[in-house]
């Protein structure tokens, strides 16, 4: 642990701390920023006397950014701030989060925590394939390895055919990336001959995008890494979040005394207890230039506080599912397409390589499913439409995904190497052709 002094505390000791930073946050929003300052002036923060009375405070969205932008959420004066991220919008309007020294050197910690629990050691060289610039992935993760005691190999995203070089030469024991990328890293050196055990890289710390368990023995099989969750998001800090650990990978240990955690019901708002899959919503509870509360993320995931073998006693949240507003409505099922994912890796000669088109023929939804097939199923069977071993697979992936998620989608085979490929940044799995319908 790099701070095992607050990441195994115990939890009553860690609920006082929470609603200490609490009763604290809210008194300095409403100081300071004229939206708490409005939307809480009913609220006294010294009567809070248990962390559930936030659920009858206000949520904040991603549309009180666009509307305050670019500065208007500030808690600080403009002069105050050492660097300024930000995330894209389907606005036009980037959400602008700024951060004091004092947020940067939070945003360091909660990095160095992170590779710790993928297992990354001081003396280690971290290959840190984030984009760097607007995007926070990149500089936080720096940050953070630094922090830790690590060098960095400062690559950025893309030009996969440098990255292997380097990766080859500069012998690094640490990736960081998102899992497509990871996926694209295996792939090219699959390509070149190179095999996993000739890899120096030991541990990957992979996030920014929705992945499944599939997708992990993957790239775990392909790169010789024990691959791990990593979340954030910049409205909140950026990576960091929350990241699993490599002793159980199952769940991800959310920085509890920075990021207050809740999950609620997507349609009501009311809080959900742990187990239950929701909207994840964080309360920032020691940032300086940008505090939120109750911050409505959009993300799709549960809570677990039973104990981990790690030692942490954080809670923990699952895998993000998916995105609220990302749920798509097949025939009136329920459908994320990482479900979709997680269904079809379970069929051995498929890939994780696939992409989901959705359309609108009439009143409802439709979706087909593009999926590549593996080199040695090519090799044995081709891929011609009226092969019956061609036949026969795309029957067992179809009833797989009937029988897993209870929704009839129709799958195309795809030769390896033909769908897109992540070059560093997030790969877009789902094709929406509803408008041009």
């Amino acid at each position: 642990m790099f701070e095992p002094e607050l990441e195994a505390l115990g939890r009553e000791r860690l609920r006082a701390l929470q609603l200490d930073r609490l009763r604290t946050l809210l008194a300095y929003v409403k100081a300071r920023i004229p939206l708490y300052r409005e939307r809480l002036r009913d609220v006294d923060p010294a009567e809070l006397t248990s962390l559930d009375d936030l659920a009858r405070l206000p949520f904040t969205r991603k549309d009180d950014l666009r509307e305050t932008y670019p500065f208007g959420m500030l808690a600080v004066p403009r002069a105050h701030l050492r660097r300024v991220h930000a995330s894209s919008g389907t606005t036009g309007k980037l959400s602008v989060v700024g951060y004091t020294a004092a947020d940067l050197d939070l945003f360091a910690r909660v990095n160095a925590r992170a590779l710790a629990m993928a297992g990354a050691e001081p003396g280690m060289v971290l290959h840190n394939a984030y984009g760097y610039g607007l995007f926070t992935g990149g500089l936080g993760l720096h940050d953070g390895a630094e922090r830790l005691g690590l060098a960095v190999v400062p690559v950025s995203g893309g030009l996969t055919e440098r990255q292997l070089v380097l990766i080859g030469d500069l012998r690094p024991d640490v990736l960081a990336c998102t899992p497509s990328y990871a996926l694209t890293l295996a792939e090219a050196f699959a390509e070149r001959g190179v095999p996993p055990d000739e890899l120096s890289l030991r541990c990957a710390i992979l996030g920014a995008e929705p992945w499944t368990e599939g997708m992990r023995r993957e790239i775990d099989a392909g790169l010789g890494v024990r691959s791990v969750d990593l979340y954030g998001l910049s409205e909140v800090i950026g990576p960091g979040v929350s990241c699993e650990c490599v002793e159980a990978r199952t769940g991800l240990h959310v920085n509890e005394d920075h990021f207050l955690p809740e999950v609620v019901d997507a349609t009501t708002g009311e809080r959900l207890p742990h187990g239950k899959e929701g909207v994840l919503i964080f309360t920032t509870l020691t940032k300086e230039a940008q505090p939120l509360v109750r911050y409505w993320t959009g993300d799709v995931a549960s809570l677990d506080a039973s104990p981990c073998p790690c030692g942490r006693t954080s809670v923990r949240m699952s895998r993000i599912a998916g995105r609220a507003d990302d749920m798509l409505v097949i025939r009136g099922v329920n459908v994320y397409p990482t479900q979709i994912e997680a269904a079809l890796l379970d069929v051995p000669e498929l890939t994780p390589n696939y992409r989901l088109v959705v359309t609108r023929g009439g009143t409802l939804d439709e979706a087909a499913v593009e999926i590549e097939v593996s080199e040695a199923f090519v090799r044995a069977a081709g891929l011609a439409e009226d092969v019956e071993p061609v036949r026969a697979l795309r029957a067992r992936a179809e009833r797989q995904l009937r029988e897993t998620i209870g929704c009839s989608l129709a799958v195309s085979l795809r030769a390896p190497a033909t769908l897109p490929r992540s070059e560093g940044g997030k790969l877009q799995r789902v094709v929406d052709r509803r408008a041009l319908a």
